[in-house]
């Protein structure tokens, strides 16, 4: 009589399914990592930004002002609570810069419909501030943008709205 042998004996069976459940396991790790630090946002104008990307990429350092900027974010933001932020711009050497307009963008991850933006008011050289307004429990993105004649300069940051 000739018993039956297991299939898991055999090592091309074995190293079949290894292979399986590696792919599966670096799928998982690879499906985690996109939708964890995609940011969700996408400019409508994509295609002209990009057609002149590496010509402004090229240029943009020479035109740096060298400017340090610092958001004033609140150590917990509510949901429908207004909220304040600030902004701080100065030079190389310490004094407050003037851009000619400083804007605060929020950006919902999640839904581009509740994108909004608010521009800040100048309180004191080189010292703005916005009154916002979150309507949605969750993560946003900030970005305040200080533009300076053809030049804008970004500062991002990320906040959980309502959650503590």
């Amino acid at each position: 009589m000739n018993k039956k042998q297991s299939a898991w004996r055999s090592p091309w069976v074995v190293a079949w399914v290894a292979i399986l459940v590696v792919f599966v396991v670096i799928s998982g790790v690879r499906i985690f990592l996109a939708i964890d630090t995609n940011p969700g946002l996408v400019v409508e104008d994509y295609y002209e930004r990009g057609q002149d990307y590496e010509e402004n990429r090229l240029k943009r350092p020479a035109r740096d002002p060298g400017w340090r900027m610092e958001i004033e974010a609140p150590a917990f933001v509510d949901v429908a609570v207004p909220t304040t932020y600030g902004f701080r711009v100065v030079d190389r050497e310490g004094k407050p810069v003037s851009p000619e307009a400083v804007t605060f963008y929020a950006y919902r991850p999640a839904d581009a419909g509740q994108d909004f933006s608010v521009p800040m008011e100048q309180i004191g050289p080189g010292h703005y501030r916005a009154e916002v307004n979150f309507p949605l429990l969750g993560v946003w993105d900030i970005l305040i943008s200080a533009k300076h004649g053809e030049d804008e300069f970004n500062l991002p940051h990320r906040i959980s709205a309502g959650v503590k």
